[in-house]
C-alpha cells in the first residue's frame, strides 16, 4: 500500500532496480550452482580449531587479544556455527580497502573455520542503498546482511523492517551473539542506537573527513613569508573558511610551481553521479555553518537542513519556510564556494571526476590542500613512492598531515565540525531466521578482537577503542599524518553522520545529487539549485506523511510538515535558520599544526 501512495515514476524506479537486482542475483546463483557441479569441495572438507589456529598463526596478527584469547574466541565461532555449516550466505558492502580484505581474505577464513560459505560481495555504494531499498519495500531476501551507513539510522529506527540488534542479541540472535563482542568498545556505537536507546547496526569501518595539506610545503621558511606579506597572517593550518580560500588562491595563483610541478591549492570533485551528494550530505552545509548547534545532529535543525523539533520525531519541513535551512543561506554560501573553489583553485578536469576518482589523486603531488577529504583513502596516501605515490619522502613518511576541518562563517561553537561515517552491519527481517543468524555470525567475525588489529591495520578505518589504542597503532603513528592522533582524541565526536532528523535517506540522498550536479552543469545557480532541493524534499516528505498517516510506514514518526510562513519569521526566530550575513569573508585565521596536535592529545 505504501508504494500506492507515491509517484507513478518512483514505482517505475522501484520496478527497474528490483529486475536489476534479481538479474545480479540470478547470476551469482547460476555461479554458485556451477560451482557446486563441480563438487562440493567449494566448502572446507573440515571446519574448526585447526583451521582457526593455521589463520590465527598465519594472519590475525597482531591482536589486542594473546593468542590463546583469540583461540578461546575462535572456539565459540565453530561451536556457535555447527548447525549452520554447508549453508551459503550472500552479504554486500561498498568497495572500500576494508571491505575488500573482508572480501578476499576474511570470508575465505571464516568459511574454513566454520564451514558457512560467505559470497561477500563489492559493489558501488549507489547499488548498495538500491538494493537496501528494494529488499525492503518488497520483502525479498537479497542478501543476508548489508554494511549500511548509519546514515540511514533515521530509516530503519521508523520503518520497521530492520531488526533491532539489542532485542535481537537478547531473544531470538542470542544463541548466535559473541559473549566477548563487547558493545562498549566500539567507538561509533552510539551513531547505531536509535532515541530509544536501542542499537540498529553494529559498526564495521569508521573514518571521518577531514583536512588535508602538504606539511612540507606549508613549512617552507619562503612560502610562509610569502604568504605573511600578501595576507599579513601566518600560512598554517586554516580555522576558517576565508584563510583556506585564501591559501588556496596563494598556491594556485602565487606560487604555481614547485619543484618543476604546477601545482593547485585546492582539489575536490564534481561529476554528476551520486557520490555528489554525498559530498554535500556528508556534513558541508553544518562546515559552512547551517543548522543548529548540538551533538551527534543540530537540532533542530540538522546538517541537511531538516528541522525535527526537539522532543518529537517527526520532522516538518526543510524548506526555510517552514523553519528548515536547506535553501538558507548559509546552505547557498557553502554550494556556492564549493563551485567557485572548484572552478578557480582545483587541477584541470577535477569537475569531472567522481568520489572513487578524486581522492587517490592527491598521490600525484600536485595539490597543496583538500579541505574535504575522506581518511578512507589513507591506505592509498601511505603507499611507498614506488607505487606512484608522490606525498610520501624516500623512507616513506608523509609529507602531508591531517588537521581538523575549516569552518564557515555561519558556523558556532557547539555544532558539528564534520562527517564520519560509519559503515555498519545491518540485518533486516525479510530475511529468513536462520540465514540471518548465519550473517550475524560473519558480522561479528569481521569484526572481533581476534581479527580487528589486523584489519585495521590493512584498511585504517578504526571500530574499536582498543584497536585504536593497541602498541602497534603507536609504533605506526609517525607514518599516517595525524590518524591515530585524531581517533585518540575526544576531539572525534564533532565528527558524526547524518541523524535521525532524515526519515528516509535513500529516498531524499537522490535528490541532492541532481540538483547540485545542474550547478556544476552551469543549468542552475546555486541559489536556483537549493531552492528546487528544499522544494523536492518537502515534496519527498509530505508522500512520507500521507503514507504515514494511511498506513503507519514511518511507525507515526513520519513527516508532518509545518504549514508555510515567510522567510522574516523563521529569521527572526532562534537557531536556524539564520539569515543572510553581511560580511561572508571575515579575516582568515590560521593555527600551527603542532598546536593543533598538542590540543588532540590533551
Amino acid at each position: 500500500m505504501l508504494w500506492e501512495l507515491q509517484q507513478s515514476d518512483f514505482r517505475v524506479t522501484l520496478q527497474s532496480a528490483a529486475a536489476i537486482v534479481e538479474e545480479k542475483m540470478k547470476k551469482l546463483l547460476l555461479a554458485s550452482v556451477a560451482t557446486l557441479a563441480l563438487g562440493v569441495a567449494t566448502l572446507p572438507a573440515f571446519a574448526g580449531m585447526a583451521e582457526a589456529t593455521t589463520w590465527i598463526n598465519s594472519e590475525f596478527q597482531p591482536s589486542t587479544f594473546t593468542k590463546d584469547e583469540q583461540a578461546k574466541e575462535m572456539q565459540w565461532f565453530v561451536d556457535a556455527a555447527k548447525p549452520y555449516q554447508g549453508m551459503e550466505i550472500n552479504v554486500v558492502s561498498e568497495g572500500l580497502p576494508t571491505h575488500v580484505y573482508e572480501s578476499n581474505v576474511l570470508a575465505k577464513a571464516f568459511t574454513e573455520i566454520t564451514g558457512i560459505k560467505v559470497n561477500h560481495q563489492i559493489i558501488g555504494e549507489g547499488d548498495l542503498v538500491q538494493s537496501l531499498q528494494t529488499q525492503m519495500q518488497t520483502g525479498r531476501n537479497i542478501y543476508d546482511a548489508y554494511v549500511n551507513d548509519t546514515d540511514l539510522i533515521g530509516l530503519h529506527t521508523r520503518a520497521g523492517l530492520t531488526v533491532n540488534l539489542t532485542d535481537w542479541m537478547a531473544g531470538e540472535g542470542k544463541d548466535v551473539t559473541n559473549p566477548g563482542l563487547d558493545i562498549n568498545d566500539f567507538i561509533g556505537i552510539s551513531f547505531a542506537t536509535g532515541p530509544n536507546g536501542k542499537i540498529w547496526q553494529l559498526p564495521d569501518q569508521q573514518f571521518p573527513n577531514l583536512y588535508w595539506f602538504r606539511k612540507d610545503w606549508f613549512d617552507r621558511p619562503d612560502l610562509k613569508a610569502q604568504f605573511k606579506e600578501k595576507y599579513g597572517y601566518d600560512l598554517g593550518v586554516p580555522v576558517n573558511w576565508s584563510a583556506y580560500e585564501d591559501i588556496a588562491d596563494f598556491f594556485t595563483n602565487d606560487v604555481k610551481n614547485i619543484d618543476g610541478v604546477r601545482v593547485y591549492g585546492h582539489m575536490d570533485y564534481g561529476k554528476r553521479s551520486p557520490d555528489l551528494g554525498w559530498r554535500f550530505t556528508d556534513a558541508w552545509l553544518s562546515m559552512a555553518g547551517e543548522g543548529d548547534k548540538g551533538l551527534p545532529n543540530g537540532r533542530p535543525v540538522d546538517e541537511w537542513g531538516i528541522r525535527l523539533p526537539m522532543g518529537s520525531c517527526n520532522p516538518v519541513g526543510a524548506s526555510v519556510t517552514r523553519g528548515g535551512g536547506a535553501n538558507s543561506p548559509a546552505a547557498i554560501y557553502s554550494v556556492r564556494k564549493w563551485d567557485e573553489w572548484l572552478r578557480k583553485y582545483a587541477p584541470p578536469g577535477a569537475a569531472s571526476l567522481d568520489f572513487y576518482q578524486s581522492l587517490p589523486s592527491l598521490t600525484k603531488g600536485n595539490v597543496a590542500q583538500q579541505i574535504f577529504w575522506y581518511t578512507a583513502f589513507t591506505a592509498d596516501m601511505v603507499k611507498p613512492r614506488s607505487e606512484g605515490n608522490n606525498t610520501v619522502d624516500e623512507n616513506g613518511k608523509p609529507l602531508w598531515r591531517m588537521a581538523p576541518s575549516p569552518h564557515g562563517p555561519y558556523w558556532e561553537e557547539g555544532m558539528k565540525l564534520g562527517y564520519q561515517d560509519a559503515g555498519s552491519w545491518t540485518l533486516l527481517k525479510s530475511t529468513p531466521v536462520e540465514r540471518r543468524k548465519a550473517a550475524w555470525l560473519y558480522a561479528q567475525f569481521v569484526t572481533s578482537k581476534t581479527v580487528d588489529v589486523r584489519k585495521s591495520q590493512v584498511g585504517l578505518t578504526f571500530i574499536r577503542e582498543s584497536t585504536v589504542n593497541d602498541i602497534s597503532f603507536t609504533e605506526r603513528a609517525p607514518k599516517l599524518g595525524g590518524l591515530i592522533e585524531f581517533f585518540r582524541s575526544p576531539e572525534r565526536k564533532l565528527w558524526t553522520p547524518t541523524g535521525i532528523n532524515v526519515p528516509d535517506y535513500p529516498k531524499l540522498a537522490q535528490l541532492w545529487w541532481q540538483n547540485i550536479g545542474d550547478v556544476t552543469s552551469g543549468a542552475f545557480s546555486p541559489e536556483e539549485a537549493m531552492n528546487r532541493l528544499a522544494s523536492q524534499m518537502d515534496q519527498n516528505m509530505a508522500r512520507m506523511e500521507a503514507a504515514d498517516k494511511a498506513v503507519n510506514a514511518y511507525g507515526g514518526c513520519g513527516p508532518r510538515l509545518n504549514p508555510e510562513k515567510s522567510a522574516e519569521y523563521w529569521y527572526a526566530q532562534p537557531g536556524s535558520p539564520k539569515p543572510k550575513l553581511a560580511n561572508e569573508k571575515p579575516q582568515g585565521e590560521t593555527i600551527a599544526y603542532e598546536d593543533l596536535i598538542a590540543r588532540w592529545k590533551e
